[in-house]
């Protein structure tokens, strides 16, 4: 299908390394103007950078802020090459009519299966034995090192990762327990908890898997631990301000908690040359990752396809299914038509404004489709080539249209 806007002009900015097959697949629908940079970028860099850029590219370290978005005046979509979004403004992104795209479920057995392998490490105590050989120490022990057959495993958010380390826990002879804040249907013989607190005291082994916002912030603090069961472990895949690290370094060196696996910090260095710091350095039988759950090859590669996937089918025919942002629809591709994308502030009249004005113009509408959300509304309309050429600018003049595009 050929667009409006060719497709050699468009540019797409990809940032903190994202894999080479977003870029190939970018390159294979015949999108030319390119760029990868690897790192992140700070505001400032940011607000130069993404001038006259058209679809950006990110992963979880670079912050898209107000200042960022509104700077980029002919951005129409954000892709994070990740499962998270906090590190995007999406208020804003949506009253700008940017649709934001990220991969919720591509990375998702690489997480579980890390999951799984801390699971065995803490109880076998495998970190503080590895150090200590390293050091030229013999530490030739079973004090405190367990199989993890038999033991109950307590999964804290049964989404797409929680019930893949459920299946793989099962399989290895574990008893999963699991808390969500929404009904699950549960996998194998995974039983829900009514509460975190019950799962806490049931649980050997504790991991987190929740999205993050103000309703997970300390989740768990120093008040939980004390209510988690003596000698359990505890692992967080999710994100990095849901622990309290202050209090969980306190329960470690008390013995409360026998060890730890953290892969998510509430501060995180930007690239691999800054500093990192946390309060769980140095302590015994900690495993301590620099955010890397979903780092392999195979999910990052399936993650550039998904979300480039996501933003050529956006840029070439509007389907915005999948966009934390814009409504979500699927739309076919019509032949011989003109189509126009409305993105306009979600108040009553707009669609009768829209179908007045193409009305007074004679323009014959083939097909119309419309979604919105609590902020925005999502129109697209397809024209009779033949009777659509004013389309466009009587659109514009429609109250309260935030943006419109011209697809093809």
């Amino acid at each position: 299908m050929q667009t409006s806007y060719p497709r050699e002009k468009v540019r797409v900015l990809l940032l903190e390394g994202v894999h080479p097959s977003a870029v190939r697949m970018f390159r294979d629908h015949g999108y030319s103007q390119v760029e990868s940079v690897t790192g992140a970028l700070s505001e400032s860099e940011l607000c130069k950078m993404v001038k006259d850029v058209h679809l950006l590219g990110i992963r979880s370290k670079t912050q898209l802020t107000k200042k960022v978005l509104e700077s980029a005046d002919r951005l129409l979509a954000v892709g994070a090459f990740c499962i998270g979004t906090n590190q995007i403004d999406l208020p804003t992104a949506t009253g700008l009519g940017i649709a934001v795209f990220n991969s919720p479920f591509s990375n998702t057995r690489s997480v579980a299966e890390l999951v799984i392998a801390h699971c065995i490490s803490l109880l076998r105590r495998v970190p503080e034995k590895s150090e200590a050989a390293h050091k030229g120490e013999w530490l030739k022990s079973h004090e405190n090192c367990f199989e993890v057959r038999g033991k109950t495993l307590g999964i804290v958010g049964y989404g797409h990762i929680g019930s893949q380390v459920s299946v793989l826990a099962e399989g290895m002879g574990m008893q999963v327990i699991f808390y969500d804040v929404e009904p699950k249907l549960s996998l194998g013989n995974a039983q829900s908890v009514r509460s975190l607190d019950d799962l806490l005291r049931k649980s050997d082994i504790v991991t987190l898997h929740v999205p993050g916002g103000a309703g997970t912030k300390n989740l768990l603090n120093a008040a939980r631990f004390a209510k988690l069961k003596k000698g359990a472990t505890l692992i967080n895949y999710s994100r990095g301000d849901v622990i309290d690290l202050e209090a969980l370094a306190k329960a470690i060196r008390s013995g409360h908690i026998l060890g730890a696996a953290v892969d998510v910090f509430p501060y995180e260095p930007k690239n691999n040359k800054e500093a990192f710091e946390t309060p769980l350095q140095g302590l015994p039988n900690v495993i301590l990752t620099p955010h890397i759950g979903g780092s392999t090859h195979e999910a990052q590669a399936s993650i550039g396809l998904d979300v480039a996937g996501k933003l050529v089918q956006y840029l070439e025919t509007g389907t915005s299914v999948g966009s934390l942002s814009v409504p979500p629809l699927t739309l076919p591709v019509q032949q011989d038509t003109h189509r126009i994308l409305h993105i306009h502030a979600n108040r009553p009249g707009v669609l009768g404004e829209i179908n007045s004005k193409l009305s007074k113009l004679n323009v014959n509408i083939l097909g119309q489709y419309l979604q919105t959300n609590d902020r925005i509304g999502y129109v697209v309309t397809d024209m009779d080539k033949r009777t659509s050429s004013k389309a466009l600018e009587a659109l514009k003049k429609v109250k309260h249209t935030i943006r419109v595009r011209n697809l093809y």
